[in-house]
């Protein structure tokens, strides 16, 4: 009888060892196939963002080649930000900015809160007046003193929405 009982127990003990390799193998498995699933999901996610963000910088200065050879004798790191600082000077008038083309409502100046070089020529750039929102596109030179002028090309003021509550 005591010799049966070891022998059940040897015969148990070994199922359970062989249970047990059998159980951390595979799990090692499952565990590298769960990550090259998620790697292969960041992949997927990061080109697609890569991808997004090409497109939305296609229209932009400092991805268009062709508009940096135009302005072959500036550095565009450094011209960028004098153009954006030269514009957002505007907004300190008492009027407002004037390259909005928009005069103040309700006592409520127009100043440019967001700009986007397009390229060599053309800026977009978003104005409100806390109430009003609207987008311009402007035109930009660089004069041979390095001085920055500009013209509006065309303007839009969005209707004031109502926020019903």
């Amino acid at each position: 009888m005591k010799k049966q009982l070891f022998l059940y127990l040897f015969i148990l003990s070994a199922l359970l060892n062989v249970f047990t390799y059998m159980y951390y193998s595979k799990k090692d498995a499952v565990i590298e196939k769960r990550f090259e699933e998620k790697n292969k999901n960041i992949r997927d996610s990061i080109t697609v963002l890569s991808d997004k963000l090409y497109d939305s910088n296609y229209f932009s200065l400092e991805t268009n080649d062709r508009a940096q050879d135009y302005l072959e004798d500036y550095n565009i790191d450094e011209l960028m930000p004098k153009v954006k600082e030269a514009l957002i000077s505007y907004n300190d008038d008492k009027l407002g900015n004037k390259y909005v083309d928009q005069s103040p409502i309700d006592g409520k100046k127009f100043i440019i809160n967001k700009i986007k070089i397009l390229n060599h020529r053309w800026i977009i750039v978003d104005y409100s007046n806390s109430d009003y929102w609207g987008e311009a596109l402007i035109q930009y030179f660089i004069a041979d003193d390095k001085s920055i002028s500009f013209e509006t090309i065309k303007t839009y003021l969005y209707q004031k929405q109502i926020i019903q509550q």
